[in-house]
C-alpha cells in the first residue's frame, strides 16, 4: 500500500490521515460536497503538520516538477500524491476528470485557472491566485476543472499534497493549448 519505505518521526499522521480519508469515502461515497467539506478538513490537519513526509518524496529534480505517490485506495477510490516544485517549475495548462483537493505543506504555489469557451472553441483565463502552506484548494469537473500550477518561490522548494478522487496517476487527462483551447490526451505516471 504505501510506496518506498519511511524513515520519520511521524508516520502515523499520514497513517491516520489515510484511515480516516478511508471512512469518510465509505461513509459518504461519491458525495463531492461532504469529500471537500469533510476531506478539506482532514487535509488540513495533516498539512498543519510538517514531520511526517519522508524525505525520498521531497525531493525535487532540475528538469521538471516530481508527482510521488504516497497511497493509492485498493479500490481507486482516491490517491495521495505529494508534488514537488523547484523554482520556476510549472505544469502545462491540465485538467484532472475526477475531484482533487491540493494542500500546500511548504513553501507557496500560483494556481491560473482557466475555462473552455464553447462559442470560440478556446481556452480563457478566469482568474489566478496563491496558495500559502496550510491553504487547501479544490477542483473538479463541477466546480472548475482546467489550470495552470506552478511554484510561487523564486528562490524555494514549494511541496503540495494533492488527494484526488482516482489514482490519479492512471487516469486519462487532458493539456491544453493556451492560445487554440486544443486539448490532447495524457496518462501523468509518478515519479516514483
Amino acid at each position: 500500500m504505501f510506496q518506498g519505505r519511511f524513515v520519520m518521526e511521524n508516520r502515523a499522521r499520514l497513517q491516520d490521515f489515510i484511515y480516516s480519508f478511508t471512512q469518510l469515502i465509505e461513509r459518504v461515497g461519491s458525495d463531492e460536497a461532504s469529500i471537500f467539506t469533510d476531506g478539506k478538513a482532514l487535509l488540513s490537519t495533516l498539512i498543519g503538520h510538517d514531520d511526517w513526509l519522508p524525505h525520498e518524496f521531497t525531493r525535487p529534480s532540475p528538469d521538471s516538477y516530481r508527482q510521488y505517490l504516497l497511497y493509492c485506495d485498493p479500490l481507486e477510490r482516491f490517491s495521495v500524491v505529494s508534488f514537488v516544485w523547484a523554482p520556476g517549475q510549472t505544469t502545462p495548462v491540465h485538467d484532472h476528470t475526477v475531484w482533487g483537493m491540493v494542500g500546500v505543506l511548504r513553501g507557496a504555489e500560483r494556481c491560473e485557472e482557466y475555462e473552455l469557451d464553447p462559442a470560440k472553441a478556446c481556452l480563457r483565463a478566469t482568474g489566478s491566485h496563491e496558495l500559502p502552506v496550510g491553504a487547501v484548494d479544490l477542483v473538479s469537473p463541477r466546480i472548475g476543472d482546467i489550470h495552470r500550477v506552478s511554484n510561487a518561490l523564486e528562490d524555494g522548494v514549494s511541496i503540495s499534497i494533492h488527494v484526488y478522487g482516482g489514482n490519479i496517476g492512471a487516469v486519462q487527462r487532458h493539456v491544453y493549448d493556451v492560445d487554440t483551447g486544443v486539448k490532447k490526451p495524457f496518462v501523468s505516471g509518478y515519479s516514483n
